[in-house]
């Protein structure tokens, strides 16, 4: 029997070569449209790191894994808040070395400031480390109150109150929305504190002092030698309200008051206490850097109304006690004599965990 090959008529060949094409098309079509949408998935994960204050989200992501029980950003916290204590410690030490007035009078003028007037003067000798160490907080309590717990966003005061009760407003009502706002406003946010704005911020929180160091004459600490700390403080306060760390919570600065109790969970002593050690109560002498609080919202109660903000302590405030101030100055020497008060840059602070 002679062999016949498989053939198919024309109509039924270009019949199946039109399905193939079709078939072809379409798949080309499917192929086009999964690229769009992860063309689409990128652009929205580029919007979301955008919205959440940087375009690196996913290395932000992966450094935020703990080691030894500090994460990244801890360690950025503890680094860049080192730096600006070193900054205070160095301005209120130069003003020591070189006061444009007499310690007396540097002292009144700072209790002026911090105490609005309700501190006896004479309480507290104008010793040099007792006035350095009162310089410092009065840094501290301005870095606190008027950057890190205002949004400095532009270099309007005015606009800067206006948007940080915007992001208090927000977050009263929905944590994650003010979040966003916060880290998206803070992307725009001026690069550096503008002189002007520094000044504002010194004569705002500091005014008896500011008005003092104004009429210091050449050599001597004026107001401009304060600049550099508010700008390192401005970038301290960007690094904390810009970072996506913090979640839904929002940072805030604490300086604990003079003479108020020394409470273990807020301060961390970084002189030895004699008094606390003997079971005696103690008071603070000075702050010497703020500590800082994580500001979360409350849980919401079955009736659904939301309770107060927890605030959690992520950094306890560095205090000098009474007792440590006092005792640099009052304690007798081998001889019996008591010494001379120590100028700056002649005590050395070492951590004392309390």
């Amino acid at each position: 029997m002679a062999y016949q090959p498989d053939v198919v008529s024309g109509a039924d060949y270009r019949y199946a070569l039109t399905n193939f094409r079709i078939a072809h098309e379409k798949v080309e079509e499917q192929r086009r449209q999964l690229e769009e949408q992860e063309r689409q998935v990128a652009l929205l994960r580029a919007r979301i790191a955008t919205l959440e204050g940087g375009s690196d989200w996913g290395q932000k992501q992966a450094t935020k894994t703990k080691q030894g029980g500090s994460s990244v950003d801890d360690f950025s916290i503890k680094n860049a808040a080192s730096k600006l204590e070193r900054l205070i410690n160095r301005w209120a030490a130069d003003i020591i070395r070189t006061p444009p007035a007499p310690l007396e009078v540097i002292r009144d003028a700072v209790l002026s400031d911090l105490t609005d007037g309700d501190f006896e003067p004479s309480s507290i000798p104008a010793t040099p480390m007792k006035v350095q160490s009162l310089l410092r907080h009065a840094m501290s309590e301005s870095i606190s109150e008027g950057i890190v717990n205002c949004l400095i966003v532009t270099d309007s005061p005015e606009a800067n109150i206006q948007l940080t009760r915007i992001h208090e407003h927000l977050f009263a009502r929905d944590p994650t929305v003010a979040c966003v706002w916060r880290r998206q406003t803070f992307s725009a946010a001026v690069e550096h504190c503008s002189p002007e704005m520094s000044q504002y911020i010194m004569g705002e929180q500091l005014p008896a002092l500011c008005e003092l160091l104004s009429h210091a004459r050449d050599g001597v600490a004026s107001v401009s030698s304060a600049l550099p700390i508010l700008e390192a403080g401005y970038e301290f306060s960007r690094m904390l309200h810009g970072s996506n760390s913090a979640g839904d919570a929002f940072y805030r600065s604490f300086v604990p008051e003079l003479s108020s109790a020394l409470y273990p969970r807020q301060i961390e002593l970084i002189k030895r206490c004699m008094k606390s050690e003997r079971g005696e109560l103690d008071k603070v002498g000075a702050t010497i850097f703020p500590g800082l609080v994580k500001v979360s919202r409350g849980p919401v109660t079955p009736g659904g109304q939301p309770t107060e903000n927890v605030q959690t302590v992520v950094r306890r405030a560095q205090v000098v006690c009474e007792c440590a101030l006092s005792a640099a100055n009052v304690a007798p020497s081998v001889n019996g004599s008591s010494p001379a008060s120590p100028g700056p840059h002649e005590y050395t602070y070492s951590p004392v965990s309390y």
